[in-house]
């Protein structure tokens, strides 16, 4: 049963909401009537989440957020501000101080309870990632490439890049081996005329930036989003440390890294030999495959990405295309294209 740490001066809110999370919810309910009596209850009871008043006598909310993060005992327990104050800067500064929400009284049942679920079920996931450390220190291995992301998202450092950003350029010192958590990256390399040859998509859960493990040699391509995306890098020299310690995941990076020279040959091989509609129908089902979560979403993405990828001329593509949607097989709205039958798209010669 979760331990929940309910504080809050108003006797009248304090049982009754006591009472519906023990009895409805079936929680294990601690109160305190002020911030300075859950402070000290915090300490000793160390619950599952607390649930917090902000205006109260002798210690606020605010004040008993602060302090229990700054002891490793209660530094990640889930804290939930319970207030009557709805002023966006009481928001802003209860959210600004580290707190997992904010609720405006009066609640509803739901409303709580929602809160509290996934607020519980969040801290379950980052307890797990912070007991990989734990893993590594005692000198375990990562079996497979799945432990390697959890160690990536646990420990790598984030960055956040909004549409058509760059994220390194060729050329430039190769510092970082990243990961996608959120939205999509191509790279892509010039030619000596400024052409450009985009030579990998990347989508959410994928490694990208691994020029060289073992050599200090620059990015061999550049690396740019196409939407507004999250990553996590972690610098090379601290994962060559990891990997010397994992072959298993070396193997796995082989394996990975050999898959994505095989996608590239292939790409060459489809810009050299294909024709213009199958370059353009190839290029639309590389895109659906890696920036959609589901086969009906629409693909968003510019002309000259798609052209770059097929190897055409913007020009050529958007005749191409045109020529996909008098045949019933796309749906064209603005920048955003939809497929509208998919076997006939992996059919186009």
């Amino acid at each position: 049963m979760k331990k929940i740490l309910l504080i809050e001066d108003d006797q009248i809110i304090r049982d009754s909401t006591a009472e519906l999370l023990e009895f409805v919810e079936d929680y294990s309910v601690i109160t305190a009537e002020n911030g300075e009596i859950g402070f000290r209850k915090a300490l000793v009871e160390i619950p599952d989440i607390i649930i917090c008043d902000v205006m109260m006598p002798k210690t606020d909310g605010y004040e008993v957020l602060e302090r229990l993060s700054l002891n490793p005992k209660t530094q990640f327990i889930p804290f939930i501000f319970l207030s009557a104050k709805t002023e966006r800067k009481d928001v802003r500064k209860g959210m600004n101080l580290g707190a997992d929400d904010y609720i405006t009284k009066p609640f509803s049942e739901d409303e709580l309870n929602s809160a509290i679920e996934s607020r519980l079920a969040k801290a379950s996931i980052l307890k797990e990632l912070r007991n990989v450390e734990e893993v590594y220190e005692d000198g375990r291995q990562l079996k497979n490439l799945n432990d390697l992301k959890v160690y990536f998202k646990s420990y790598g450092i984030p960055f956040s890049y909004e549409n058509n950003k760059i994220v390194y350029e060729e050329g430039s010192r190769s510092k970082y081996v990243f990961l996608i958590e959120e939205g999509a990256v191509k790279s892509y390399k010039l030619n000596e005329q400024g052409k450009m040859l985009t030579t990998s998509i990347y989508k959410e859960d994928d490694f990208f930036g691994y020029t060289s493990f073992a050599k200090n040699i620059p990015y061999q391509d550049t690396s740019e989003t196409i939407q507004p995306t999250k990553l996590v890098g972690v610098k090379k020299e601290k994962l060559i440390t990891l990997l010397n310690k994992n072959h298993k995941v070396v193997l796995d990076l082989v394996d990975l890294l050999a898959d994505n020279l095989k996608d590239i040959k292939d790409q060459l091989l489809d810009m050299a030999y294909s024709s213009v509609h199958k370059k353009t129908s190839v290029t639309l089902l590389k895109f659906a495959e890696k920036i959609n979560c589901k086969s009906d979403d629409v693909i968003k993405i510019s002309r000259q990405d798609l052209a770059n990828v097929a190897g055409i001329s913007t020009e050529t593509l958007i005749r191409s295309l045109s020529k996909l949607k008098k045949e019933g097989i796309i749906e064209i709205d603005g920048r955003t294209i939809k497929i509208l039958h998919l076997e006939s798209l992996k059919t186009v010669e």
